[in-house]
């Protein structure tokens, strides 16, 4: 089905999938130092562009 997405639906769902914490197991090998992801987005507060 990805096939048939318009390539503005593939980019949204690139985003989707890009917007969300790191997981657990991230913070426990790094010890700690990489705590959140840095390039979290608020949908009302940063827009797209597009």
């Amino acid at each position: 089905m990805l096939s048939n997405f318009t390539p503005i639906k593939r980019f949204l769902a690139k985003k989707q999938k890009q917007n969300r914490p790191i997981p657990q197991w991230i913070r426990m090998k790094t010890g700690n130092k990489i705590r959140y992801n840095s390039k979290r987005r608020h949908w009302r507060r940063t827009k797209l562009g597009l």
